[in-house]
């Protein structure tokens, strides 16, 4: 027991400070995508055409990344001979609002926190349930890392619970299969109103490479209404908990 203690201590305070300070990110982290149209050559559709989820459009000849279904990947930034598309490190991606998700080279709109009641209700206690309606196990990795002591989701008044029925809303991630539609609708129905839908990866927004399938739903807003969106594939976990800190207005800015 002693050992066990000592060996504590000589650890020290492992948690992260966020949101105080940024922990360090990998230098292989893409994050929110910078578009400059005006280095787009005439007719240029490189960068659409690479995209393996069909995410890039364009609108008067300005390109358009839906980050709901953007993987992430570099094929487009890779594609592009002008280096009109690139990843930054800005791991600030979630909204509250679906059309928000598509970025162009105008200013991105960060979530902004719950409503005057609804802050009241869950800005002190937020239990959520996390449903993996479908996944691949790659965002629900990312958010089971939010409980480990790095993260310490629990020091904000963020956890999660067993039941449905102990839950202010659900986590879901996942494309939705057909058989996980029926549970995740009963899932939605057992949580106590008032309650929140949090949307987490491509997948859970859009469907992500499964887009379209016959045997998926295209994301949980087919399916129930989803009221943040936090995409990536899969999103790094401070992605995640950016967006449930703004969401329940502990980050303002």
């Amino acid at each position: 027991m002693l050992k066990v203690l000592f060996s504590r201590f000589k650890q020290g305070y492992r948690t992260n400070k966020f949101p105080n300070e940024i922990p360090a990110l990998p230098d292989r982290l893409r994050g929110l995508p910078r578009v400059d149209s005006s280095l787009c050559p005439p007719g240029c559709r490189e960068c659409a055409d690479q995209c393996p989820t069909d995410a890039i459009h364009f609108h008067n000849e300005k390109v358009n990344i839906d980050l709901g279904r953007c993987l992430f990947c570099p094929e487009c930034m890779q594609a592009c001979p002008q280096t009109a598309i690139c990843f930054t490190q800005d791991y600030r991606l979630a909204v509250r609002k679906r059309d928000d998700l598509v970025v162009d080279d105008q200013a991105f709109k960060l979530a902004k926190r719950l409503e005057k009641e609804s802050q009241r209700i869950f800005g002190r206690s937020l239990k959520l349930r996390q449903v993996s309606a479908g996944g691949c196990n790659g965002c629900e990795v990312d958010v089971n890392v939010l409980n480990t002591l790095v993260w310490d989701l629990g020091r904000f008044g963020i956890q999660f619970v067993a039941s449905p029925r102990h839950a202010d809303g659900i986590l879901i991630t996942g494309p939705v299969t057909q058989n996980m539609e029926l549970a995740l609708i009963k899932t939605y129905e057992a949580v106590p109103s008032p309650k929140i839908v949090i949307a987490v990866g491509a997948c859970a927004i859009s469907g992500g490479p499964y887009i379209d399938l016959p045997d998926v739903c295209n994301g949980a807003a087919s399916t129930v209404p989803v009221d943040l969106f936090i995409p990536g594939c899969p999103p790094h976990p401070l992605t995640i908990l950016d967006g449930l800190l703004r969401f329940i207005g502990r980050i303002k800015e």
